[in-house]
Order: structure tokens, then C-alpha cells, then sequence
């Protein structure tokens, strides 16, 4: 069942015990909500409340039918249902959400977050994948990067705030040092934008996490591609607020049964994502948790 609420922000609620999850994800063995943790508010209201973007395939998208959908929606439905309780989702643009939850306007946020050094003094995280920086591009410039040199001096389009925004800095102050132009990087609000950015020429290539540039590449039948090299490998997460631990361990066990259970395998599976899926849910509230940097 689907409830649209009107406010400033669309919401959306969904029943979990409904037919939500595809037939193609199974349980391979039972869940018990009440050997999971829960939060007080989610005692109390019956819903597991999350932010979302509802704009970055394959992890969160409106389908066809104009219902949400992605990985990241899929892993949240299936957390509400191990806790017996109502997945909540409040839109809010994925560049705000960090910002969201430091004024405890929401208490998670289910984007796939890369981990990084800068975001963890506003907000920890609970992991669920790994993944790394790429270049995608449109089929016939694919030739032009043939090494990490032919980034230098081209035009790359980012979304503001994304690991790949953090990558171009990071890549581009390399450029420099070897004495090479700097990357010119353009900012947009959303993958979306960059992805159209590419398509109409105002940007010869774009950054994005490996698992979305894949399933891009895949859905566009050839037009765009990626391009050999992959930069700054990091985990990936929802993200709670500063210091909510209970929060934090809540998720971490849910998807921690979710993966012991057989539903994560099923899911990232659906999407293409098995090499970047991982067998443990961590919480990260540090940079020295951070590996591959």
C-alpha cells in the first residue's frame, strides 16, 4: 500500500508486510523482528524513517509506474520488514541530507554515501558496499583515455557533494603537480544532470561511483562507457547523525541479518552489483576505519 502525504517535502509510506519486494528476492531462512534492535522512535511510530533522493539509478529511481525504486529502496524494505515495522520515505535532494541530518529533521539517510574523512565530522555511517571512482563517457570519446594522464585538462562533469566532486579535486591536484593542466569540473545538483551534461557536449565525461557507471553502461545499450581505471576505492553506507549510536546499530544488525540471511545477496544480485557487495555491515565513525584510500 502506498500513501502519497502533501507537505513541503513528498513523502512516501509504504506498508512492509505488503508485496513489495520483487519475486526474484527470497529469504533463504526466517527474520524475527524482535531479536533485531530497534530505536525508541521506531517503537513508538511503527516506521523505520529514512531521507532519500529518489533520483540516482540503479540505487533510487521512480519507475515506470511512478513508484520508488533502486537497491537502496529495495535494502530499505526489506530492513522495515526484518523490524515488522512501516518504511517512511521523505525526498529530499541528496545534497541536502547530511545537512538534514545534523538539524534532526531525519535520523537516516539511505543514500549509497561514499565513506569519506570530510563527511565523517557531520555524520557517521553504517556500510552495505564498496566501490570506486570512474570516468564514463559517451562511446565515441572512449578512445581519448587511454591513462589516468588523459584526464588532465578535460572537461568532467560531477554531482555536488559526490565522492566523484571529491575525486575531481583530488585527481586534478595530481594533474598539477605533474606540472599537466588541472581537470576543469563542472558542478551539477544531480546524476542526472551530469549524465545530460555528457550527452550534449558540455562535458566530454563524468565521475561516478563504479556501480552506477556499470549499471549505466548497461541501460544504455553502447552509448555511454566506461573507461579503463578506477580511483580512491571506499566503502559505501547509509548515513545516521553524529554520535547516534543507537540508530547506527540498529541499521548495522538489520543488514547484518539481511546478508546473513540470503535478501541483501538477492537484491544486489538483481542489480548487477555482486562485486562490489561485501558479507559485514560496519559502522564507520572514524577516518581510521577507512581502508583503500
Amino acid at each position: 500500500m502506498q500513501v502519497l502525504k502533501k507537505g513541503n517535502s513528498m513523502k512516501l509510506t509504504f506498508v512492509s508486510f505488503a508485496a513489495v519486494m520483487s519475486s526474484a528476492v527470497a529469504l533463504t531462512a526466517p527474520t524475527f523482528a524482535g531479536d533485531l534492535p530497534k530505536t525508541q522512535s521506531v517503537r513508538d511510530t511503527g516506521k523505520l524513517s529514512i531521507a532519500n533522493g529518489l533520483a540516482y539509478a540503479p540505487f533510487e529511481f521512480v519507475d515506470t509506474a511512478g513508484k520508488p525504486a533502486g537497491l537502496d529502496i529495495e535494502l530499505a524494505e526489506a530492513s522495515a520488514k526484518a523490524l515488522g515495522v512501516e518504511l517512511d520515505i521523505t525526498t529530499i535532494p541528496f545534497s541536502s541530507q547530511i545537512t538534514a541530518l545534523a538539524s534532526g529533521r531525519v535520523s537516516i539517510a539511505w543514500s549509497t554515501f561514499s565513506v569519506t574523512e570530510e563527511r565523517l565530522k557531520q555524520v557517521d555511517f553504517v556500510t552495505f558496499l564498496s566501490s570506486a571512482t570512474v570516468l564514463m563517457t559517451t562511446a565515441e570519446n572512449a578512445g581519448r583515455f587511454k591513462s589516468k594522464d588523459d584526464l588532465c585538462g578535460a572537461s568532467i562533469a560531477v554531482q555536488t557533494g559526490s565522492i566523484a566532486d571529491f575525486a575531481a579535486d583530488k585527481l586534478s591536484a595530481e594533474c598539477e603537480a605533474a606540472g599537466k593542466a588541472k581537470i576543469e569540473k563542472s558542478i551539477y545538483p544531480e546524476q542526472q544532470d551530469t549524465i545530460q551534461a555528457v550527452s550534449t557536449g558540455r562535458a566530454i565525461g563524468r565521475f561516478d561511483d563504479s556501480t552506477a557507471a556499470g549499471y549505466l553502461e548497461t541501460e544504455s545499450k553502447g552509448k555511454f562507457v566506461v573507461v579503463p581505471g578506477s580511483y580512491f576505492p571506499t566503502p559505501l553506507g547509509l548515513a545516521v547523525a553524529k554520535g547516534d549510536k543507537e540508530t547506527a546499530e540498529m541499521m548495522r544488525a538489520t543488514l547484518q541479518q539481511l546478508m546473513d540471511d540470503g535478501t541483501y545477496k538477492g537484491i544486489v544480485d538483481k542489480y548487477n552489483m555482486s562485486t562490489s557487495a561485501t558479507d559485514k555491515s560496519i559502522i564507520i565513525t572514524d577516518p581510521s576505519q577507512i581502508t583503500g584510500q
